[in-house]
């Protein structure tokens, strides 16, 4: 229960309420630039904000079910092929449902953009599922401390070929790009076509993300006899401040860029992921305070739903449909408030229509 309230917990910031948060800080003089309303944005290049979080903590999440699933399909005597057929049809769907939200059906093939959010989640989970199932842990963190110092390496002292003289670590010159300029076909979103934050040498890194989740979920399915939850939140708290420790040393050298998902960044916000998981498993699991989880329980158990749906539905209208009329007599700004709250009410109470029918995309 605790990983599908913090799976609404997340989506919710993309569900329009980091756009609320906004509206409501520009309510105050000089709230539009105060660090609430500018951690609901992404940091511009190096950096971390609220805002450059969410991504990473979704896919620690897909990567944390997936012991749980694993163990499961074991129990029924699931065969191996099947299971392989499972895990490369799900990195397959995400990878195809990425390019559709990037906007396939215009039919503008050559502008398309094949790199996507949804294509780095199939890909880094389909990777780190694998490990899982052929390595063991001790195994499995030593690739990962691998994959993270070979990319540490490889992108700060590998420069861009095509840009000469070019810092490796800005958004010109880092290697990320050139790979992408040579191989992806497409459109690339930033720096002119020529940088995309969801390439395909930085879904590396991304594994570890991935993996940080399979090693939790690991960990949450220790039996309660073995390790009481008590201890399990402690242990998890403590990972936490580790791995947040680790980053922060590292980024002195390889800064925190979400764009780049740098070594560094990794470890911090597989804390951030660790320690929010470790709280919500906390109250949630181990205190049983539960009935307040509802609220998020209903996005988190579709999330791929509302993240799809909303570019494909125009939520947009349906508020100015309700709402248009009382939001004219309103001041501009208490306008904005009221459109920014309407749009997280209407996208919750679709999501809620699909709770209540028992509805769920499950990829």
């Amino acid at each position: 229960m605790s990983l599908d309230a913090l799976r609404g917990f997340d989506m919710l910031f993309i569900m329009g309420f980091s756009s609320l948060v906004m509206s409501v800080c520009s309510l105050f003089p000089g709230g539009e630039d105060c660090w609430l309303s500018q951690t609901m944005e992404h940091a511009e290049w190096n950096g971390l904000r609220h805002h450059d979080t969410i991504f990473p903590l979704f896919l620690f999440l897909a990567g944390m079910s997936f012991p749980f699933s694993y163990a499961k399909q074991i129990t029924l005597g699931t065969p191996a092929r099947k299971i392989y057929l499972k895990i490369f049809k799900r990195a397959l769907i995400l990878v195809c449902l990425g390019i559709v939200y990037n906007g396939f059906f215009k039919l503008e093939f050559d502008s398309l953009r094949i790199c996507s959010v949804l294509g780095r989640i199939g890909l880094a989970w389909m990777f780190a599922a694998i490990m899982y199932i052929h390595f063991k842990p001790a195994t499995r963190a030593a690739i990962c401390g691998v994959i993270l110092i070979g990319y540490w390496l490889l992108i700060c002292f590998v420069p861009a070929p095509d840009v000469p003289g070019a810092d490796p670590l800005t958004m010109q010159g880092n290697l990320i790009g050139y790979v992408d300029r040579m191989i992806t076909p497409g459109r690339l979103i930033y720096d002119g076509g020529r940088f995309d934050p969801e390439g395909l040498l930085s879904t590396i890194p991304a594994i570890v993300t991935a993996m940080l989740g399979i090693f939790t979920g690991e960990f949450v399915r220790i039996s309660d006899e073995k390790l009481p939850g008590n201890r399990k939140t402690l242990y998890m708290a403590g990972a936490a401040v580790v791995l947040l420790g680790l980053g922060l040393l590292w980024s002195l050298v390889f800064p925190v860029n979400k764009m780049l998902w740098s070594s560094s960044f990794v470890l911090v916000v597989g804390a951030y992921s660790l320690g929010m998981f470790a709280l919500f498993y906390y109250i949630i699991d181990v205190r049983k305070w539960q009935k307040w989880t509802l609220f998020f329980r209903v996005i988190g158990l579709n999330s791929i739903t509302i993240y799809m749906a909303q570019r494909i539905f125009s939520f947009s209208s349906i508020n100015r449909f309700f709402l248009g009329g009382l939001a004219a007599k309103l001041p501009e700004q208490w306008a904005d408030v009221l459109f920014d709250f309407g749009y997280v009410a209407i996208c919750w109470l679709f999501l809620y229509f699909l709770y209540r029918k028992k509805t769920f995309l499950k990829i």
